[in-house]
Parts: structure tokens; sequence; C-alpha cells
């Protein structure tokens, strides 16, 4: 039985993919696809999970059950996730536009904890929410185990179903459009600038997420809109920040200012791929001492990483921070919001939401 075990392990571990890049670029309004390679293939989505999250907040906002201005309380469980995060003091609190900016912006896994609390009236309960709006929307290879993306198993998703995530998001939510697209926020005492290095420097970027976690490499899912239409990238298993980057604004780009003549419709592609049902895991690839030297070089005098698309350019000047605060007086003492470690001072109706057609 040993034996058997392990040669079943073994000939997953084989099944698995060694260094898959999955990415698609496709048009918003017509679905048509630019570009595609591995779009079925399972992989880790990392913080891109808070794409899900803030989607089936809004889907709770839009039911009535919460508003932008209901308060967020940081419990001591979403206060003990692990960076990235916020590092509010179990009792502190801010109003879900502060969270969103957070989470979407910093990419603060103590946030996304605290919102799904919020929501779903415990984790599970807010992951069960997730993974059934995953379903109803046609994200038919995803499934959720937290609302943040930090590493669990069995959670995965694909580039299919992000893109299937990103237009429902687009579509059936402009009036939220702007938590993907800002260029930062500022808590009063410290400015935090957005991971995502398209917005501001692509143009007509306006969203929407990145993440990274060893097993996954780096991720992102973009979105630019120029002359009234509006395109959505997934980039998967990128080696670098600047990595991800790069390749998303090309996508982009190109989707940007080809002829559609000729391109399947993303409903049309049928699922491919021999290891699609096994989640690629790239850790020996993406965290390798190798690897970290390669970006480390990738560096520029100041330490920023370096971008090498002539579509992207630098912002020359300064950010545009909105505001994101605590609310004041609730917590242990938790206003002294700077990123690290606190110092030593330091009911709605249930109105039934209207269910928009899935987009595929």
């Amino acid at each position: 039985m040993v034996a058997g075990a392990i040669a079943g392990a073994l000939a997953l571990t084989a099944a698995a993919p060694a260094l898959a890049n999955p990415k698609l670029v496709v048009d918003v309004a017509t679905l048509k696809v630019y570009e595609q390679e591995d779009i079925f293939q399972r992989w880790y989505p990392a913080s891109l999970t808070k794409l899900m999250t803030a989607y089936t907040t809004f889907r709770a906002m839009k039911a009535g059950r919460m508003t932008l201005e209901t308060p967020i309380v940081m419990s001591k469980h979403a206060a003990s996730e692990q960076p990235s995060k916020m590092y509010l003091k179990p009792g502190a609190s801010m109003t879900l536009d502060s969270a969103l900016k957070m989470m979407l912006i910093k990419s603060a896994n103590d946030i996304a904890v605290a919102i799904g609390e919020a929501v779903g009236g415990s984790e599970p309960g807010f992951v069960a929410m997730m993974n059934a709006e995953a379903k109803r929307i046609g994200m038919t290879n995803s499934n959720f185990v937290n609302p943040n993306g930090l590493p669990e198993p069995g959670q995965y998703t694909t580039a299919r179903d992000l893109a299937v995530l990103a237009i429902t998001i687009k579509r059936e939510f402009p009036e939220y459009a702007a938590y993907f697209a800002y260029e930062g926020f500022t808590t009063g005492k410290k400015s935090y600038p957005n991971y995502n290095m398209l917005i501001g420097r692509f143009d007509g970027a306006d969203g929407m997420k990145t993440g990274f976690i060893c097993a996954s490499g780096f991720n992102q899912v973009s979105s630019a809109t120029r002359n009234g239409r509006s395109v959505v990238s997934v980039v998967l298993g990128a080696d670098s920040l600047g990595g991800r980057a790069d390749e998303s604004a090309r996508l982009m780009q190109m989707a940007l200012t080809a002829s559609p003549a000729g391109k399947p419709g993303l409903g049309q592609i049928a699922p491919y791929g021999e290891t699609r049902d096994v989640t690629a895991d790239i850790s020996k690839q993406i965290c390798s001492a190798q690897a970290s030297k390669i970006r480390s070089e990738g560096r520029d005098e100041a330490g920023r990483q370096k971008l090498l698309s002539p579509f992207i350019h630098e912002i020359n000047r300064p950010l545009n921070f909105v505001s994101a605060q605590l609310i004041p007086g609730q917590g242990a003492k938790a206003a002294d919001v700077d990123g690290q470690p606190a110092s030593a001072q330091g009911d709605v109706a249930n109105v039934p939401v209207p269910v928009p057609r899935p987009v595929f």
C-alpha cells in the first residue's frame, strides 16, 4: 500500500507542469480572445483571490445588507493573518470603504478576513458565499478556501475563470471601478502605493489586482480602457514583479490595437491541457536562490523593479493617494496605523439580489 501511495504521488507530481505560464487577453464587451495560453490550467490565485472577496462584498451591498459606511471590525482571528497586512489590533474598526481600499491596494490579508467575517458572519460562511458566487457566474474550475489567497490546499483557479470574474465585476459593478484603479491610499500617517505597476503608467490602465506566493509565481489581472474599448488580461506564473507588468502591458496593448477579425469568443474555447486538473506548483522555480538572485539583478540603483516594456512610462508627478483611515476612538488605540506592528501606545434588511446572467 505504501509503495502504491508513493507511486501515485510521483505520478501526480509528474503530471504537474514544470513551468506553465497561463495568459489571456479578452475584450470586455465582445468576449473576443486576442491571445491565450494554458487558460484551463489550475493555478494558485494568491492575492487575486481578493477579486472574489470584493465581488462577493459588492453583491452583499447590492442586496442591501451593508453599505460603504458599514463598520468593519478587526477580530482576533483576522488580526492573526500573515503579511501582507495592516497590523491592526483586535477591536480596531474602519468603514467598508476604507477596508476595500486597504485590501485591494495594500493587499492586506487581515483586512480581507475582517471583511469576510462582516459579510458572511464568519470566515467559513463567507468562503461558502465566494464559492457559490463563483459557480453562479460560470467559474467552472475554481475553488476558494479563504478570502485572502494565503497558501492552503484546495484553493485554485484558472486564467479563464479569472477573466470571467474580472469581466463580471466590470460589467455588473461599474460604480465600484475606482477601487481597482487607485494609485495608492494614505492613513494620514503613512502612504501605500498600489502594487499594480500599470496604474498611472500604462495608458488607460484602470485595474485590477496582483498576487504572489512561491507556488504561483507573480500573478496579475489587469484592465485598461481606451476610446471606449475595455480589455482584461490575466498573467499567471511570471518570474518577477516587472515580468508580470511587462507581459500584462504587452497583452493589453496588442488587444487594444489589433483587429478582432477571426478571433474566437472566450466561450468558444473548449477545455484543453493534459494537466489542467492538477494545480501547478512552481515554488522551486520561483523561490530558489538562483531565481532570487536574478530578480535582485533586475532592480535599478534605487531598488526599483526594472520595467522593460515600451508601453509603460514613468510617473513624473506625486502619486494620487485616497484616504483610508480607521474610525476614531474604536479599538485599542489602533488609530495609530502605520503598517507596522502597533507600538505600546499604541442590521439591515435581507433584500434579494437580482441575479445577472453569467457572461459565458
